[in-house]
């Protein structure tokens, strides 16, 4: 039975807006779906996105290459090219080490070996999950999504890791958990924080929170890895939050305990600043921020000016309606 892929509403006809790459990559897909007969959900293959000359000091700070991660069929296009990892690993949010873009050398100084995730709470079992029961206990797959940051700049990138749904199968949350609270890592040895931080008594650690129900989308995502490789250390390593639906705050990075919990959690931004960051954070273009426009996106590329960068229009739910908006009706 050939796979029936139904494109988004937000996505265009190929040949107006697939880029090359991902275009040979469907290619490839059905080229083996119909050599093989097969009508499976997913489709091995045995590289990830192939490498990208990048410079050599961030070489030096990307993950360890991954191979036989299988693609996702239902993710191998976001509808809009695949953002180069040069810009998408020099540019990138973490608090912990800094108010500005351009954490990724100062990020280095995470410790990530030892580590462990507790998983704890309203759950039958609890569960205590190191490294290699991150890349091994879960089958790992590549999923290409869109990210999109509340600040209303945006990428795409290729995630690999799990669903969240698969953990949740494993510790059995109980009827009593109607909410998740995923908590970073944070030690003020290694982690100055911004600049700007000092006078605000931030509340540390980093903690983020979903439903149970959004927790158990199919879209919901542990990353651990992206681009082919371990997770860097700047984008969260070795274990962070995606959900692609809602603003980027809402992906918590370098996650060392993961909570069921009946009431909601009190999370990082919405404490800081609850007027500006809801607790939802879903993208939605008609519900301003207090301080800009979430109607139009820039899309991370060329250039040092963010603000010369392209602009797109911000999609409901950043274009995955179809998964989640019955979660909010």
């Amino acid at each position: 039975m050939p796979f029936i892929h139904t494109p988004p509403s937000w996505q265009l006809p190929e040949k107006l807006i697939t880029p090359e790459l991902a275009f040979m990559n469907r290619r490839r897909f059905m080229k083996a779906l119909i050599g093989a007969g097969a009508g499976a959900a997913t489709v091995g293959l045995t590289a990830c996105q192939p490498p990208e000359a990048v410079d050599p000091e961030l070489e030096k700070t990307l993950g360890q290459p991954l191979s036989g991660i299988e693609r996702n069929p239902n993710f191998l296009n976001a509808g809009r090219d695949l953002t180069k990892q040069t810009y998408a690993s020099r540019y990138n949010n973490f608090y912990e080490y800094g108010g500005t873009k351009t954490i990724w050398p100062i990020a280095q100084n995470l410790p990530t070996d030892p580590w462990t995730v507790e998983v704890s709470g309203l759950v039958k079992n609890p569960q205590t999950y190191d490294l290699d029961d991150l890349t091994q206990r879960f089958p790992l797959e590549e999923r290409i999504y869109r990210f999109r940051c509340v600040e209303a700049w945006a990428m795409v990138v290729p995630w690999i890791g799990f669903p969240m749904k698969r953990l949740m199968e494993a510790v059995e949350p109980t009827s009593q958990a109607k909410f998740v609270r995923f908590t970073s890592f944070y030690d003020a040895e290694v982690c100055p924080g911004p600049a700007w931080g000092f006078a605000l008594n931030l509340p540390w650690p980093y903690v983020e929170g979903l439903t149970v129900e959004e927790m158990a989308n199919d879209l919901a995502f542990f990353a651990v890895g992206i681009y082919g490789r371990t997770l860097p250390k700047q984008h969260g390593a070795p274990i962070r939050m995606v959900v692609p639906w809602k603003y980027g705050f809402k992906g918590a990075k370098s996650i060392v305990k993961i909570e069921f919990v009946a009431e909601q959690p009190a999370t990082y931004w919405n404490t800081i600043s609850p007027n500006e960051y809801a607790f939802e954070a879903n993208v939605e273009p008609e519900v301003p921020h207090p301080r800009w426009s979430q109607s139009k996106e820039r899309l991370l590329g060329e250039g040092t000016n963010p603000y010369a960068w392209e602009t797109q229009p911000t999609v409901i739910y950043n274009g995955y309606g179809e998964y989640v908006a019955s979660l909010y009706t």
